[in-house]
């Protein structure tokens, strides 16, 4: 059986090294153990995926999650032979959560680790920062987990593509419902950075098209770690919603002092995305309010409890003790990507972009209800997305959402793509590691 340690996370060909990624201080990565050989044939030569995701700052537990779930995809296809009858090899840097970082990185595992393509980031701010040196290069990149509707907005690329749901998906899906249960007068708090700015926005914007009424919007600081005040406010305010875009450790935080103050039962709590590992560990009566997510491990669909399975093999000491939405969005992509090098035939970045751009994946295949599709115009991954609240019926200890409706790719589609304009295929790069 396969351990959760460093060391079962280097492939067979990767040499572990500790540095600082490009002046990153403490960032540790995977490097090809034979990066300098020339090889025989192009069959020989391995394809380098490169994982930028966080291990520290306040999306770390999500990076790693969304790391294990790429991990276990490039595994998946090297138990198989790998791609193209050539290995698959992972080199990672820790994106530390901050923009610059992310460009540092990006830099690298370009210019200096020759890899094929990139996947990862949460922080929309850090992927923005990686798809400007990937567009650069013309290196495919796949945000796997960013949520802010810039990324498949403003901030779109050619060689970017969002997999995750974004602020306005899931907004799209609480508001209505949330203002014909609870009320019309909407306060909103949001992390104060391009994620939780571009999410107020989209909250803003679909909930008053429903008829709320915003009475205040309060932004937070990254990195709080004392709410009183912010909730002190909330509660003088008295306001029928809050609609909440805070993530990452922040989120934890929140959700903790909401609990100790007891407004989670005085208030109507909406929040945008909960992810899984933002909230394991707190308790099935941590997940009060509204929300949403794009998977569940316990959605009653074909191949969720193999894919479970599979996830508590590889992992039997990783302190999430199950699969969540950030892990599931990691593997995913991935694995669609090595799908498409299998079926092109090669690494050349124009047919794989074009390939991806409107594919359609099928709903049972991505364990989700509703097929998806990776629209042509925006890149954006038009998906399912789910309304979750608390579970005050848990099956078990891992059980914390009770799954309320789902809604349709077409449903929750997000007005801010019509601002995305890809760049052209002639001002994009051509990009080939062999």
């Amino acid at each position: 059986m396969k351990k959760d340690s460093l060391m079962n996370q280097i492939s067979r060909r990767s040499l572990l090294r500790a540095g600082a990624a490009g002046g990153a201080a403490g960032a540790v990565f995977f490097g090809p153990f034979r990066q300098n050989r020339i090889y025989a044939s192009a069959a020989e030569k391995p394809i380098k995926v490169g994982l930028t995701m966080d291990a520290s700052g306040m999306y770390a537990n999500s990076g790693q999650s969304e790391r294990r779930g790429a991990i276990l995809a490039i595994e998946e296809f090297n138990d198989k032979g790998g791609v193209l009858g050539r290995p698959i090899e992972h080199i990672w840097y820790d994106t530390e959560t901050t923009p610059q970082t992310g460009t540092r990185v990006a830099e690298r595992m370009i210019t200096r680790d020759n890899v094929h393509f990139m996947v990862g980031a949460v922080q929309s701010g850090v992927a923005n920062a990686i798809s400007q040196v990937a567009q650069k290069y013309g290196c495919i990149y796949l945000n796997t987990n960013s949520s802010s509707p810039t990324e498949a907005g403003e901030n779109c690329h050619r060689v970017k593509f969002v997999f995750d749901g974004n602020g306005e998906n899931f907004t799209r899906a609480t508001s209505k419902s949330a203002i014909d249960t609870f009320g019309k007068r909407w306060l909103i708090i949001y992390s104060d950075y391009v994620w939780g700015q571009d999410t107020k926005e989209a909250t803003k914007s679909v909930a008053t098209s429903y008829g709320a009424e915003i009475m205040d919007e309060v932004p937070v600081p990254v990195g709080t770690r004392d709410f009183s005040g912010f909730l002190l406010r909330i509660q003088q305010a008295k306001p029928d919603v809050v609609a909440t875009a805070i993530g990452g450790d922040d989120y934890k935080v929140l959700r903790q002092q909401v609990r100790d103050m007891g407004l989670e039962t005085q208030i109507a709590w909406v929040g945008n995305q909960q992810d899984w590992p933002d909230i394991y560990g707190l308790g099935t009566d941590a997940a009060f309010g509204v929300f949403g997510t794009t998977f569940y491990h316990y959605l009653d669909l074909p191949g969720v409890p193999e894919f479970v399975a599979k996830y508590k093999a590889r992992y039997p000491e990783t302190r999430v003790a199950v699969p969540g939405n950030v892990f599931h969005q990691g593997y995913m992509a991935t694995r669609e990507i090595l799908r498409v090098i299998e079926e092109t035939g090669g690494t050349d970045n124009m047919k794989i972009i074009k390939a991806l751009e409107g594919r359609k994946m099928s709903a049972e295949d991505r364990l989700q209800h509703f097929d998806a599709v990776i629209d042509a115009d925006s890149h954006h991954v038009q998906q399912t997305i789910y309304l979750a609240t608390g579970n005050d019926k848990p099956r078990d200890e891992t059980d914390y959402f009770k799954i309320l409706a789902q809604a349709k790719p077409e449903e929750v589609r997000s007005e801010a793509e019509a601002n995305c304009k890809l760049e052209s295929y002639d001002d994009t790069p051509s990009y080939d590691q062999g």
